[in-house]
């Protein structure tokens, strides 16, 4: 039905055409590094330096390249300057200022975030059965509310760490509490950029449920075991490495997660079910190959820079610790998925069940590595 006009992108390139509003994004990012220079400079070495100003070049690309993230970035800085502002450097009125207390401090931001998910995964799913395509757009009106409270909530948790003490602050992917809000972040955007592309809002339903699954897991780890509370870095993860090899890792994990919920869906449409309901497999198979494509990418960076990093800090780029095996294990695992599908041609359902597969090889690598095994990454356990 709506898949059947789906294949029929916009054009590509029009961001090597930059419009006023793509150069007005440009001037704010550039006074955002600026100032962020300016005022947190003594805390970096030429390194983070260099990080800040390739962020700052790889953002207005961004903005260039979807028009959506020109009004999605700054509106999440801005909810975090409200927030910042509020706290006026003092950390105790996070429990006294109303605003801080129920919706802009780190912690209110996140669980706010968990909640439009929620809501967004129940409302992609009363959409789809109801064939509602407003209830499928509040869906992903949900979905960016969420994404914005969750970005704003990471920027302001990140400056909460400074004001706990200038040697505490740190960039907020240091533990499992702040890299599951970081894969949902990820893998929520991710999708939207899909949905978008792809008219196709009812993969929402699949997407969402695994992204409800991560937000069952913070709620949970924050108020049983306290995962919230801002620690200070352990000496191994004090290092740059950390600001650019955990993204890279988790645009990987946020993208393999994407393609496996697709293949669950382009599964059950080959079997009949909700088949009139969700878009057709042709276009679930596309948007499965382009999540693993990008994932793959980030996830060989992100194993590079890990490799790299391990060399700076314990003398060796390979130990054949269990994190650095299993994650050889899911690189070779989509290096065969994409090899297969672009030199053998295969599609469709042995692609989607090698998907869904890879889900929980993936997953081992994310979180069972932590939980069940013992290296040189034990710092991530539960």
């Amino acid at each position: 039905m709506q898949a059947s006009h789906s294949l029929h992108l916009s054009p590509r390139a029009s961001w090597l055409k930059p419009g006023p509003l793509d150069w007005a994004y440009a001037v704010v990012v550039l006074i955002a590094c600026a100032v962020a220079f300016w005022q947190y400079d003594h805390f970096m070495d030429v390194y983070e330096e260099a990080i800040l100003a390739g962020s700052a070049l790889g953002l207005i690309g961004l903005g260039w390249f979807w028009k959506d993230w020109r009004w999605y970035f700054p509106l999440s800085g801005l909810v975090s300057l409200a927030a910042i502002g509020i706290y006026d450097h003092e950390l105790a009125r996070a429990q006294e200022a109303f605003w801080l207390k129920y919706l802009l401090s780190s912690q209110s931001s996140i669980m706010w975030m968990c909640t439009l998910f929620v809501l967004a995964t129940g409302m992609y799913w009363a959409g789809v059965l109801a064939r509602s395509a407003l209830l499928q757009k509040m869906g992903s009106g949900l979905t960016w509310a969420a994404s914005v409270m969750g970005l704003a909530g990471l920027f302001t948790r990140w400056y909460e760490s400074y004001l706990i003490g200038p040697d505490i602050g740190h960039i907020p992917v240091s533990n499992l509490y702040e890299v599951f809000v970081l894969f949902c972040l990820i893998t929520a955007l991710m999708y939207l950029y899909y949905e978008a592309r792809f008219a196709a809002r009812q993969m929402g339903a699949f997407v969402l449920l695994i992204i409800s699954a991560a937000v069952a897991f913070i709620v949970w780890y924050a108020f049983d075991r306290q995962a919230h509370e801002i620690q200070p870095l352990i000496p191994a993860l004090q290092s740059w490495w950390m600001k650019i090899h955990v993204p890279a890792n988790f645009v990987g994990y946020g993208a393999f997660a994407i393609a496996a919920m697709l293949g669950i869906a382009e599964l059950m449409v080959m079997r009949g079910w909700l088949a009139d309901r969700l878009p057709s497999p042709e276009v679930l198979d596309e948007v499965m190959y382009k999540a693993i494509a990008i994932g793959f990418l980030f996830f060989t960076i992100a194993t590079v820079l890990g490799a790299m990093w391990a060399a700076d800090a314990w003398g060796g780029y390979w130990s054949w610790d269990p994190k650095e095996t299993w994650a050889l294990i899911v690189w070779l695992n989509y290096a065969a998925w994409l090899h297969v599908r672009l030199v053998k041609g295969w599609r469709g359902k042995p692609l989607a069940w090698w998907a869904v597969v890879g889900l929980f090889v993936t997953t081992f690598a994310f979180v069972g590595v932590n939980m069940f095994l013992s290296g040189l990454h034990s710092y991530g356990g539960l």
